[in-house]
């Protein structure tokens, strides 16, 4: 079969270019005879237009940038490898490419380089911290965007999970099965997801009355020796449960007391605000908060979409989670 061009499409028809360009794109002013003329004859003849053309008739590149931290390391990776899956099925769908960028805290040129080269209609940001220099950026550029994670700015169309909800449920259901004294080992609190975890602790303790003592709480831990000198700190001081801010943590926390010898739950329980197949690693079965990375790649891309095409979407969507009840707080 012929493939046809628009120049061809506008001889067969007898019409201009332009008038084919506007029956396409359904923008400007022709005849309702003659639009439905030509959309009859790009259906009988299958015609897909050209991706390069298609852009520049609606200024548009039918690419959208996936920003993801440069400085992930190799446990972070799985969550942004399910996130961005569900990002280019969604995209593929809409006829939509997908653009790689790194992010980091502090040095925005790679993604405002993408931006004034003008090479994607929008950005999903694949982290948001509490003084977000990329947001600004963002911001500042008047460039379509969507966030995976909380932002303390209003303004900001957000896709997260509910951490706050989560992580209160989570404790919550561990103080009924009588525990007081929970010791929580955190990371980068300057990271918004932590912000929120944190917060859905706190509100389970203050819900029922309990006062966290603040020598068991351990934040902005980012290297393995300062999780193992928290985990040796919470046992010293008779903590009951280590409440772990993410999978990592968990699992340098259980190898820590494997190697002690310290046995769980028998004499201490853990629990993570984030399960991954990193737990699976580790021999004892971790109660753990599960999410789903390719939904929320995909609900932002969806949510993407309907900006670039002006639609009202919802500030913020927070989607579900499952508290996983295992051997670890028996």
């Amino acid at each position: 079969m012929k493939e046809y061009t628009i120049d061809d499409i506008a001889k067969e028809l007898g019409v201009s270019k332009t008038t084919v360009s506007r029956a396409i794109s359904g923008k400007g002013r022709i005849s309702e005879a003659t639009r439905n003329r030509v959309r009859e004859f790009i259906n009988e003849n299958k015609y897909r237009p050209n991706p390069l053309a298609k852009g520049l008739a609606n200024s548009k590149t039918y690419n959208l940038c996936w920003a993801m931290p440069g400085d992930s390391t190799i446990t972070d990776l799985p969550f942004f490898q399910r996130c961005l899956l569900g990002i280019v099925e969604t995209a593929a769908v809409n006829d939509y490419d997908i653009l790689i960028s790194m992010i980091y805290e502090e040095n925005t040129i790679q993604l405002a380089r993408i931006i004034d080269n003008r090479k994607v209609d929008g950005v999903i940001l694949g982290r948001t911290l509490k003084d977000d220099k990329n947001v600004a950026l963002l911001k500042d550029k008047g460039t379509p965007f969507v966030v995976i994670g909380s932002s303390e700015d209003a303004d900001v169309i957000q896709i997260d999970n509910d951490h706050i909800k989560a992580c209160r449920e989570l404790t919550d259901i561990l103080i009924m099965k009588g525990m007081r004294r929970f010791s929580l080992i955190g990371g980068d609190m300057n990271h918004m997801v932590n912000i929120t975890r944190y917060e859905g602790f706190k509100s389970a303790l203050q819900d029922r009355n309990i006062n966290p003592d603040q020598n068991l709480i351990y934040l902005n831990n980012e290297k393995d020796e300062e999780i193992e000198r928290a985990v040796d700190n919470a046992i010293m001081n008779n903590a009951e449960c280590i409440m772990c801010m993410d999978d990592r943590i968990c699992a340098t926390v259980v190898n820590k007391l494997r190697r002690d010898s310290v046995m769980i739950p028998g004499e201490i329980r853990v629990a993570s605000f984030y399960n991954s197949r990193l737990l699976d690693e580790v021999r004892t079965p971790i109660t753990a908060l599960q999410y789903d990375p390719k939904e929320l790649g995909a609900t932002a891309c969806r949510t993407l979409l309907e900006v670039t095409e002006g639609h009202e979407v919802p500030k913020k969507q927070l989607l579900s989670y499952e508290v996983l009840l295992k051997g670890s707080t028996r």
